[in-house]
């Protein structure tokens, strides 16, 4: 078992956004997990396995987190790690995270599309292990987000908001929901309006690799997919550091986002998944805060 202490992270009560939206609002907070995101509940049981099975490495394709998270966990299970990104589009305290647990770090011209075509070689040509969220032990890993859910609210949310960029997490969380409940939320993942270049960097992946079971997912949950524009995004991303103390990357924000178009209804329990920390993307922050 590799583990960096992932998980277990709070379920918050956020009354003055509940004031604010007319709903009862919670916040899953995932930024507490070791490398500030999600992914390190998933990476954690993808690392775990490639390991098990004797690979030498894991190779991934990234817009950031997912790329700290799989630099971090192949540095602690002594393997080698292949990080991936788009030349550009990645932001820098990322990058400082694959940096700093000694990752290979791959830049190549286009979009995470292209990232992911260089990753999948990769993987062939070394006999690596692609930890992206295409690798079932990754989803497994992150339905645990959702049992915890369950426990900590005793009971499935009316509601359940989150990014929507690659839809990985998205197809976790039904999974996990109907694992631990037998039950499924109404599920409105967030995306930006702008995929290509949204100021949200987490979330900037054009053709989403899970959009079949995103679409199958939400339609079963009654919810449907949220588009958000640039002032949507950031606003909600304002709201939830001055009324909440949350210090989210905008991506997460636009969980919070997609309440305002009245995906809850009075009485209703939403949560809300804050996907990572801000101090992910620092650059975002600066141009977002005045």
């Amino acid at each position: 078992m590799i583990t960096l202490g992932e998980g277990g992270t709070p379920l918050l009560a956020a009354p003055r956004l509940s004031a604010q939206l007319g709903v009862e609002v919670w916040l899953k907070w995932e930024g507490a997990n070791p490398t500030g995101s999600f992914k390190d509940r998933g990476m954690a049981v993808a690392v775990g396995r490639a390991l098990e099975t004797g690979a030498q490495g894991v190779v991934c394709a990234s817009t950031g987190n997912t790329a700290a998270s799989a630099a971090a966990y192949a540095a602690r299970a002594g393997i080698g790690a292949a990080i991936v990104v788009p030349a550009g589009a990645v932001a820098a305290g990322k990058l400082a995270q694959v940096a700093a647990a000694g990752a290979e770090l791959v830049e190549v011209d286009g979009d995470f599309g292209a990232a992911f075509e260089a990753a999948e070689a990769l993987a062939s040509e070394r006999g690596y292990v692609i930890v992206n969220s295409t690798n079932p032990d990754r989803i497994e890993g992150q339905t645990s987000a959702a049992a915890e859910i369950v426990e900590q609210l005793g009971g499935v949310p009316d509601v359940l908001c989150l990014p929507y960029g690659g839809g990985g997490n998205t197809k976790a969380y039904a999974l996990g929901f109907e694992q631990a409940a037998g039950a499924l939320p109404r599920i409105y993942p967030a995306q930006a309006e702008r995929r290509g270049d949204t100021a949200a960097s987490a979330i900037r992946i054009v053709q989403p690799v899970h959009r079949a079971e995103v679409e199958e997912a939400v339609q079963r949950s009654g919810g449907t997919v949220v588009t958000l524009n640039e002032n949507e995004i950031a606003s909600a991303w304002r709201d939830v550091g001055r009324l909440e103390g949350i210090f989210c990357e905008p991506a997460s924000a636009a969980a919070v986002g997609a309440i305002g178009h009245g995906v809850a209804q009075a009485g209703e329990r939403a949560v809300c998944v804050l996907t990572g920390h801000g101090l992910k993307d620092p650059d975002a922050i600066a141009r977002l805060a005045a």
